[in-house]
């Protein structure tokens, strides 16, 4: 089932976003939250429509929570944790095999370990749908932590650069990285920020770009290509990313290209900041070269909003993620506060 709406509220003011359907979705401030559990489905705002128009889908079926998983309906590491936890209520609700359907979720998307974090802790618990509606409670109220620590990262009028979307979208509601930017804004620290496009699937384009609009924070589109040349010319007081994995020693798995900045940052003296929550954080795996990294479709790669670009027959590689080593990050903020490699 689908509701359509548009986004046309006021900075902080929560409102209810109703769809054609009737639906209802709660917003945090002037954004929907990603994922909602609706008693015997779960509602998702679908990622793909964006930015052309606001979808809501209404999932029944542990099947199809784990389609709209693998097909990035919802991503984002702390949002598919969520939601794979709802995954697991809704197999409770229809009284069908929990540890079934957890096996089923955790072989959606390997790399992001809040998946198999909030599956587990879902299956573990006795009431399975009241842990996920505290999983993504929990998740909004860390999110607001995360910016509260991360406030104290961001100079007035810093320039910011961020990469792939680490935003509401990406968590239940406020955001990671985003959210960082976010509470500067509220703070009114006046930030600007440099939106990486990040391909192949435009992350960026689409969902932060998006986001920022809706909150009123200024901000610039660029290339993924172009990160060298601001930092260059002094355009960048400080790089903020989200993360999927963080190993035990500091290593971090984020969507491809984050390792690139990584490394610029370091040439060119700037800070470079990993703002996550703590179920992002493994103790379980030892470093990066541990961590699975997922490959998805060439079709990604070779072809650009569903039209193709690259010649038929042409091979592509399409890693979805990278792993930048622990000592290229000045800092990981997360609902703890602020620590260092």
């Amino acid at each position: 089932m689908e509701h359509h709406g548009y986004l046309g509220l006021t900075v902080g003011a929560p409102t209810a976003l109703t769809g054609d359907g009737g639906a209802t979705g709660t917003v945090v401030g002037p954004l929907p939250l990603s994922v909602e559990w609706l008693g015997d489905r779960v509602r998702l705002l679908d990622q793909r429509r964006l930015p052309g128009e606001l979808v809501l889908v209404e999932l029944g079926t542990v099947d199809e929570v784990c389609r709209a998983i693998a097909e990035l309906t919802v991503r984002g590491a702390p949002a598919i944790g969520a939601t794979g936890a709802f995954g697991v209520a809704l197999a409770a609700v229809r009284g069908e095999d929990t540890h079934d359907a957890g096996r089923r979720l955790k072989a959606t998307r390997p790399t992001a370990v809040n998946l198999a974090w909030a599956v587990d802790r879902a299956l573990a618990a006795a009431d399975p749908v009241a842990e996920a509606v505290a999983i993504a409670a929990e998740d909004v109220a860390a999110n607001r932590a995360i910016g509260r620590h991360g406030l104290g990262l961001v100079p007035e009028g810093a320039k910011v650069l961020t990469h792939c979307n680490a935003g509401g979208l990406a968590t239940v509601g406020y955001g990671t990285a985003v959210g960082v930017i976010r509470a500067a804004h509220e703070a009114r620290r006046r930030p600007t920020v440099w939106v990486d496009e990040t391909r192949p699937v435009l992350q960026g384009a689409r969902l932060t770009a998006w986001e920022l609009q809706a909150l009123g924070i200024p901000a610039t589109l660029v290339p993924d290509v172009m990160a060298a040349s601001l930092m260059q010319s002094g355009d960048v007081d400080l790089v903020v990313v989200g993360a999927d994995r963080i190993a035990a020693n500091g290593d971090v798995a984020n969507k491809i290209g984050t390792y690139g900045l990584a490394v610029l940052a370091r040439f060119h003296g700037i800070p470079f900041y990993v703002a996550a929550p703590r179920s992002t954080f493994d103790p379980a795996t030892p470093d990066g070269a541990s961590i699975e990294i997922e490959r998805r479709s060439p079709d990604e790669v070779t072809s650009l909003a569903g039209v193709r670009i690259a010649p038929e027959g042409m091979a592509a590689e399409n890693r979805a993620f990278d792993v930048t080593p622990a000592a290229l990050v000045t800092a990981y903020v997360s609902e703890d506060g602020i620590s260092r490699p």
